[in-house]
């Protein structure tokens, strides 16, 4: 099963079946999956030292990724103002899961059920499998297909895949709902006004974006498109407004259409 967020932007859920989530993540960033991230970002991701005779500086690898670094956010190929999320669920607890060797809110709440999944984070995929990708329209579309395919081969496998990523585009977002059987995909839409966006802005993206210093961004200069058939809506009045609350609404939605069941 796949969860998409960011409609959470719009969240896909990959379990067993499959999940795709399209917002900025599943934190309490942005409209799309934003809310959901209760993950604690890598202090250390790539750095930068110079040298004692001032020469060109020193590019250091993080998480296995070699880029530059500015301030909390980081370069790496063609991708920019990226941030790697670390998940309070590790590669260790997922092996004990399983008892074989191999971020969020949403993740703890399903791992606390038994339940094994993976989040794909769209930051976090853009140090890596989608280093090559920009932030051009075409090249936004590339970066939600292949993390469509990828999930797809999670949901495949039995995993419950999260999708977290920024997923602007209502044409994207229904490419990867194809990708799966009927069903297996959820998006939960993290429908939270930009105001609210502005006021966390995390990663000061938004402040970046109203300076005109970051081009074509989604919300300020580019345009969301809010999905029409999205299977759950968060943010609203009456729906709870904590990362807590919002898994667990998206765990009882779960729950009840028999996704979570052995």
């Amino acid at each position: 099963m796949m969860i998409g967020a960011k409609s959470f932007l719009g969240l896909p859920i990959a379990s067993p079946k499959g999940i795709i989530s399209d917002s900025n993540s599943l934190s309490t960033n942005s409209r799309s999956v934003g809310v959901l991230r209760a993950c604690v970002s890598m202090e250390g991701s790539q750095t930068m030292s110079h040298s004692k005779n001032g020469s060109l500086p020193e590019l250091k690898s993080v998480n296995g990724h070699t880029g530059q670094k500015q301030g909390p956010l980081s370069t790496v190929g063609n991708s920019t103002n990226i941030k790697w999320h670390e998940c309070p669920v590790e590669k260790v607890d997922r092996q004990r899961l399983l008892d074989q060797k191999g971020s969020c809110a949403l993740n703890q709440k399903l791992y606390q059920k038994g339940k094994l999944c993976y989040i794909l984070d769209g930051d976090n995929v853009r140090h890596g499998l989608n280093r090559d990708l920009s932030f051009k329209a075409e090249d936004r579309a590339e970066n939600i297909r292949r993390v469509g395919e990828v999930a797809k081969l999670f949901a495949d496998a039995g995993i419950i895949c999260i999708a977290s990523l920024i997923s602007p585009y209502r044409r994207d977002r229904d490419a990867c709902r194809t990708l799966l059987p009927e069903g297996d995909f959820v998006e939960v839409f993290m429908n939270v006004p930009l105001e609210v966006c502005e006021a966390r802005d995390p990663k000061g993206l938004y402040k970046l974006a109203r300076a005109g210093k970051i081009k074509g961004f989604t919300g300020i200069d580019d345009p969301y498109e809010p999905p029409l058939n999205c299977e759950i809506s968060l943010g609203e009045e009456g729906t709870g407004t904590s990362p807590i609350e919002m898994a667990e609404t998206v765990v009882a939605y779960l729950e009840h259409k028999g996704y979570l069941k052995a």
